[in-house]
């Protein structure tokens, strides 16, 4: 069967998530933007990658939602990214006003497809395309973890100075100031990081995972992160197409798992062709959940904002 997955928005991130998809020979793929012309030109270019990457992957552009009829996966990367001196938080009206046009158009050409939403503030915006799209809470959710996770992977084996591939952590929570990295989970080669790394260093990675968007965002001065979102992002559309049923953190509606309900918050889930299959609850301590539930308070005042903005 040949995949086919949208992308709405063909900025940094989007475009970089489509060049994922045709470096690893995924499936077709679609790239939407209100701005038509920067759309062609991004389907047009990374198309002429695939010859030296001997991938059979197509880019093409939608020229409009009309060209996501058919697609399993629709990415919504459309949005303003934060500038220097804002939080994720800050970009919620801004971006939620974007979301409430395009997801219907989504929804009347692919009605059937899961959604995967990478615009900030992510948790809060998932909210809203699960909200505006009428779908089941496992066929819409959030790339956060993903990302964050591989940030704090990347720090401990810097730290570390070995290979970032034998290092595995989770970092759940908010993709904002409110994260969680979960340092009692992180493992070298099966060997817990903790035993690894003085208190007082992991204390110090775990406050640069909090602040690497932050970080990221002030030094390129305009724009933000997209490397490492768009390549996280594909891990997630892998397992999705591929139906992989990896455990990946994602922002997916809770049920009571955490002692947390009607939130979007990153927790480990099972991600499948259906979508958030299975929600997985860790043995966290009292520290962890307390930070995890402070993180889903936060959450839910923030989708309590957008329901105002969606009325």
């Amino acid at each position: 069967m040949r995949h086919k997955i949208g992308i709405v928005g063909s900025g940094h991130v989007g475009s970089e998530v489509a060049n994922e998809i045709v470096r690893m020979n995924m499936g077709d793929c679609v790239l939407v933007d209100v701005r038509a012309d920067v759309a062609r030109a991004k389907a047009l270019d990374l198309s002429h990658t695939a010859p030296i990457r001997q991938s059979s992957a197509s880019v093409a552009d939608g020229g409009s939602y009309d060209g996501l009829a058919g697609c399993s996966v629709v990415v919504l990367a459309a949005g303003v990214p934060r500038s220097p001196g804002m939080s994720r938080d800050d970009l919620l009206d801004t971006n939620c006003a974007i979301i409430k046009e395009i997801v219907p158009r989504v929804i009347r050409v692919c009605p059937d497809a899961v959604f995967l939403v990478v615009t900030n503030p992510l948790d809060a915006m998932t909210y809203a395309v699960w909200k505006l799209s009428g779908k089941t809470p496992g066929a819409v959710f959030g790339m956060a973890g993903v990302l964050d996770s591989t940030r704090f992977r990347w720090f401990l084996a810097n730290e570390l100075n070995v290979s970032a591939e034998d290092v595995h952590a989770m970092v759940l929570g908010s993709h904002g100031d409110l994260m969680v990295p979960l340092s009692r989970y992180a493992s070298v080669a099966g060997i817990p990081a903790i035993d690894l790394i003085e208190p007082e260093v992991m204390s110090r990675l775990l406050e640069r995972t909090r602040n690497a968007g932050t970080e990221l965002v002030s030094l390129l001065q305009s724009g933000s992160a997209y490397y490492a979102a768009g390549a996280a992002t594909a891990v997630v559309v892998d397992s999705l197409v591929n139906d992989k049923r990896k455990v990946l953190c994602s922002s997916a509606l809770c049920s009571g798992e955490y002692g947390i309900d009607g939130v979007y918050v990153g927790v480990p889930a099972v991600i499948g062709s259906a979508g958030v299959e299975e929600i997985i609850e860790l043995r966290l301590n009292e520290q962890e959940l307390a930070a995890l539930r402070a993180s889903a308070d936060h959450l839910r005042r923030l989708q309590q904002r957008v329901d105002t903005q969606l009325r």
